[in-house]
């Protein structure tokens, strides 16, 4: 039996429902790792699931990845059962019940992920609100360091059920900051016994538990290094995998994004930059004049040693769609999420 082809150091993005011969290329390029979906790459949950199966004709093993955490973040809609933001669970569920329905939702999100083909969503997010941030607000499961840790954790482990593994976002914290890091870079001016204190406490958390992921932030914390997060040996080598025992896979953020501007104008050297500080996969999301550049730029890296960080990040298991649907646990899933999100409709 062939071995699978080793994964690539770049993840990016599709132009619409269907490859193109150029994407094709692209795909076929030894540093491609990963494609990442967008709501104009979706139509039906048919439609997506035949995409999948496109990109693996191509590059069996390759990771495909969404940005689906719920809420505001949901890139598949229709044919798929609406999440609320992460913020509404504590909000309107009984405490009593409240982490088995956070696993359940976990749960059907990540199964409903992978009956399409797709390995994961970049979820949970991990960032504690505080009340400063509009990009964030919701999408943190609270307010309170321990609970957001305790209920992305339930969260996670939902997923985990699926096969779906959990990247964690956006390390170390990005609730504290006031400024869009799609648009502009944010600095955090907290030194950082405070971060630390409240903001790392749900990577602690989720780490502790076999966290297989992190992103992290477009934020400067100026207090702790001049860099950008996602640009930071300080932040990823020494307290990510040193004093917090991170041994997962570390994916950039959007290295399009204005957050990444700042320190690199040119997008291979911002890959470049965020490769040699530690993450082991580069997103560049929206530019598809840029891809190949890029890719060209990675070819002669060595990525081996990043193998089994990034192959833990594949679905575990498959599903077939239509037994998930008709099957019960799907069902009561559904319905528990129904009704919470009649619920916000009406606060």
């Amino acid at each position: 039996m062939a071995s699978t082809p080793l994964l690539g150091p770049l993840m990016f993005d599709l132009r619409g429902h269907a490859l193109t011969p150029e994407e094709k290329e692209l795909l076929r390029h030894p540093a491609a790792g990963g494609i990442i979906f967008f709501t104009r790459n979706y139509e039906n949950p048919a439609q997506i699931a035949g995409l999948v199966q496109s990109i693996r004709a191509l590059r069996p093993g390759l990771l495909v990845a969404v940005d689906h955490e719920g809420g505001r973040v949901q890139r598949f809609r229709e044919g798929f059962t609406r999440l609320p933001p992460a913020g509404r669970y504590a909000e309107r569920l009984d405490e009593k019940t409240r982490t088995q329905s956070l696993e359940t939702a976990g749960w059907l999100m990540a199964a409903e992920l992978r009956a399409v083909g797709v390995d994961f969503s970049f979820a949970p997010d991990l960032d504690v609100d505080c009340g400063i941030s509009q990009i964030i607000g919701d999408r943190s499961f609270s307010r309170d360091a321990e609970q957001a840790g305790d209920y992305a954790l339930a969260f996670a482990q939902g997923m985990r059920r699926a096969g779906m593994a959990a990247v964690g976002k956006h390390f170390p914290g990005h609730g504290a900051v006031a400024l869009d890091s799609h648009l502009a870079l944010p600095e955090d001016p907290r030194p950082y016994a405070d971060i630390a204190a409240k903001d790392l406490t749900p990577f602690k958390k989720l780490i502790a538990a076999g966290l297989e992921g992190v992103m992290p932030a477009h934020v400067v914390y100026k207090e702790v290094d001049k860099l950008p997060a996602g640009f930071s040996r300080r932040w990823i080598q020494e307290v990510l995998r040193g004093e917090l025992g991170f041994k997962g896979a570390v994916f950039s953020d959007d290295l399009t994004m204005e957050g990444a501007a700042i320190f690199a104008k040119d997008y291979t050297d911002r890959a470049r930059l965020a490769l040699e500080a530690g993450c082991d996969m580069a997103l560049v999301c929206n530019k598809p004049e840029a891809i190949g550049f890029v890719l060209e730029s990675l070819e002669r890296l060595n990525w081996k040693e990043r193998q089994p960080r990034l192959a833990a990040l594949r679905g575990k298991f498959p599903l077939d769609r239509a037994a998930l649907l008709s099957g019960g646990e799907w069902r009561d899933a559904a319905a528990l999420l129904g009704r919470l999100n009649e619920q916000v409709a009406q606060a």
